[in-house]
């Protein structure tokens, strides 16, 4: 399975991949398993921030959706929220600022009095062939959008989290086996994993609970952006299930890490790789 060789300026639009991404808009049913939780979302517009986006509200959650400048994927975003009648705000800014990481959360709670659930989610990375040709200044954005941001937006919300409160980093396959021409993405993301299991350890006595997903391959507007169009066309092939996942397939996930009945689930990273495990 393949996709059609295509590139976007980063960090790309969900309107023009192709194919169009599913994030759960005509599947996703609800269950009430996040009834009345107030969730923070970074990345929030497109790919797997609009998924959880989607899956959250239809579970009972109001959403903050944080997000760069794709305006219109994130107006899409709030769109299904609001259908699935819980509150969708807009944060739109750079979240490689840490005063924009503070805004974001005192905007959340401005708007829905607390977070519940923090997903950290929000990513940049570029395809890269040799260390030489990485510019220095790519390399600080990608650490300052993936871990920093992660740091700051954590350090602000956690006086506005109670007992049973979760936070979810998103991390990926590259943590435990880094892609060579991905290496500041690849090494943010072991550190999100790193950083997952240290705060599961330090809030444990407060009742909230740190976990992380990994994804494998995941078709968003993050792979045309960021990649040669041959990789885009064969994006996926390369795990057991010889495909990229939709964005809808890692959304239950979030969701379970996100509810009460994983109260005791914490410290863990869970693989959703199309097959291909990690340690």
């Amino acid at each position: 399975m393949s996709q059609p060789p295509q590139q976007q300026t980063p960090p790309g639009t969900t309107g023009e991949m192709d194919p169009a991404p599913d994030h759960g808009e005509r599947s996703y049913r609800g269950t009430g398993r996040l009834e009345g939780k107030k969730a923070l979302i970074t990345g929030g517009d497109s790919g797997i921030g609009r998924a959880v986006a989607i899956a959250y509200a239809r579970e009972g959650a109001d959403v903050v959706i944080s997000y760069l400048d794709e305006h219109e994927d994130a107006r899409e975003t709030a769109k299904w929220v609001e259908e699935a009648g819980r509150k969708a705000v807009l944060v739109p800014g750079d979240l490689a600022d840490p005063a924009h990481c503070r805004a974001v959360v005192a905007k959340t709670v401005d708007e829905l009095g607390r977070v519940d659930v923090l997903v950290s989610n929000a990513a940049f990375q570029m395809n890269r062939e040799s260390i030489e040709e990485t510019p220095d200044e790519e390399f600080e954005r990608t650490i300052a959008t993936n871990i920093s941001a992660f740091w700051h937006l954590t350090k602000a919300a956690l006086p506005h989290m109670r007992e049973g409160s979760s936070i979810i980093g998103s991390s990926s396959v590259n943590s435990d086996t880094p892609s060579p021409t991905l290496l500041p993405y690849a090494a943010t993301k072991s550190a999100i994993a790193n950083m997952v299991a240290s705060m599961a350890q330090l809030l444990a006595e407060r009742g909230i609970r740190a976990n992380s997903v990994a994804p494998g391959p995941v078709w968003t507007p993050l792979i045309p952006a960021t990649m040669p169009e041959e990789k885009v066309e064969s994006f996926g092939q390369q795990v057991p299930m010889g495909r990229p996942g939709q964005p809808a397939e890692l959304a239950p996930v979030y969701v379970m890490l996100a509810s009460d009945e994983a109260s005791y689930v914490s410290g863990a990273r869970i693989a959703v790789t199309g097959g291909k495990p990690i340690l």
